[in-house]
């Protein structure tokens, strides 16, 4: 069992507008907390509808720490699913993509339908419910073509994102997208500094001089409008009828803002990495629409495609990062646009991101480390997302104080 009390005495020690207690990036116990507390109980961006082309397409990922499956049903809907068969737990499907009539357990062939009821378990005993052993499920939300999951008995509330971000993502098209590339980066570093460093740009005019080309690395808190430049462009989105404004809730955040300049995508030259556009509005030249959720991602949506980023904890010092881009589904390679080229700024950023985390978590792993004091011009978004941390922490801790503490007439009666 989790010593939950020195837990919260960590997050009790953090100076408010400060990084976090040296504890809470470097304990595997605290590891485990955070798969509890937060990754399982979250919304997680997970991928999009055009990952899972016909019936039996499905996904095999993680969410923290937990296997599940993502797959297309019979009627065309998105299911999810543990990835843990209910015999005796095997793993149903290895990690990766795939197409399937059915889940079949390679252990003992227990077998489920695509809506995941078991349809059959060989040479079980008479009085064996089959209807009592189907999978788990969790809950699947789409909006816009986009794919999300949680892993909660009760989620929070996702009808304020969908209202909110739906209509800005609706633009962009992902119905009629592929997947051209995906990129893994091992980081050995916590997966809270992995994504302290994704969400301030503080550190990208002395280490992002190429993303500094066309990303505008002085911007304020959400993209807030701050210069003529930025407010021209509002205007033009206003005529373009393209919502920009910046949108937030408790867990996710969407703005759209304009690139530097003369830029019209996120290339290494600010130039338009694909011919054919996903959003041909203002013939693409639309900005960035950022998109984000705690606790694990971001998105990157040009007129001209969509670059994603998944944070994969590995344990308390190891981190998985997973990147993917997207283009209109009619691009084709060599004649819309130069894979090497479009992958290039963005590979060449998490490079130097891998470092830095790796960097900051060597500094944090010495003794003398305490918590410093966050920018409040730069670093409002980490601020963001360490408060986001450490409030869904001492709620999850609120509720298991309370599930261990006797009501007033259970401790009278006792």
């Amino acid at each position: 069992m989790q010593d939950y009390a020195r837990i919260a005495a960590a997050f009790d020690a953090r100076p408010p507008g400060h990084s976090l207690p040296r504890s809470l990036y470097l304990d595997e116990e605290v590891f485990t907390f955070d798969q509890v507390a937060l990754f399982r109980r979250a919304w997680m961006h997970v991928g999009f509808e055009i990952e899972f082309p016909a019936t039996g397409s499905y996904q095999s990922i993680k969410i923290g720490d937990a296997p599940v499956i993502l797959i297309r049903d019979r009627s065309g809907q998105i299911r999810g699913f543990h990835n843990t068969c209910r015999h005796r737990g095997a793993e149903l499907c290895p990690e990766g993509s795939g197409k399937a009539a059915r889940l079949v357990c390679p252990y003992h062939q227990w077998t489920y339908d695509l809506a995941g009821k078991l349809i059959f378990a060989g040479r079980m005993q008479d009085g064996f419910d089959p209807a009592q052993h189907g999978l788990r499920p969790i809950h699947v939300e789409t909006v816009a073509g986009t794919v999300y999951a949680c892993l909660a008995e009760t989620p929070p509330d996702f009808e304020p994102y969908r209202r909110a971000v739906g209509p800005m993502l609706a633009v962009h098209n992902f119905q009629n997208a592929k997947v051209v590339h995906t990129a893994t980066l091992l980081e050995r570093a916590n997966w809270k500094l992995v994504m302290e460093n994704a969400r301030e740009c503080y550190h990208c005019a002395g280490r992002h001089p190429e993303l500094a080309i066309t990303f505008p690395i002085f911007a304020k808190g959400n993209f807030e409008t701050i210069s003529e430049h930025e407010a021209n462009f509002d205007r033009r989105m206003l005529q373009l009828v393209l919502p920009s404004a910046p949108a937030e809730g408790a867990w996710w955040q969407a703005a759209r803002f304009p690139l530097n300049e003369g830029a019209v995508s996120m290339t290494m030259d600010g130039s338009r990495g694909v011919a054919k556009l996903m959003c041909p509005t203002g013939d693409g030249d639309i900005g960035s629409l950022r998109w984000a959720l705690e606790p694990n991602s971001f998105a990157h949506s040009t007129g001209d495609f969509t670059f994603t980023f998944y944070c994969q904890p590995i344990n308390a010092r190891e981190t998985l990062v997973i990147g993917k881009w997207l283009v209109h589904k009619d691009a084709v390679e060599g004649v819309d646009y130069d894979l090497a080229k479009l992958v290039e700024l963005w590979d060449t950023t998490n490079l130097q991101d891998r470092d830095l985390c790796e960097l900051n978590q060597r500094g944090v792993n010495s003794p003398a480390y305490t918590p410093g004091p966050y920018s409040e011009i730069s670093e409002a978004l980490v601020h963001r997302f360490t408060d986001y941390y450490c409030a869904t922490a001492r709620a999850f801790l609120d509720e298991q104080q309370a599930a261990r503490t006797p009501t007033s007439s259970a401790a009278i009666a006792a």
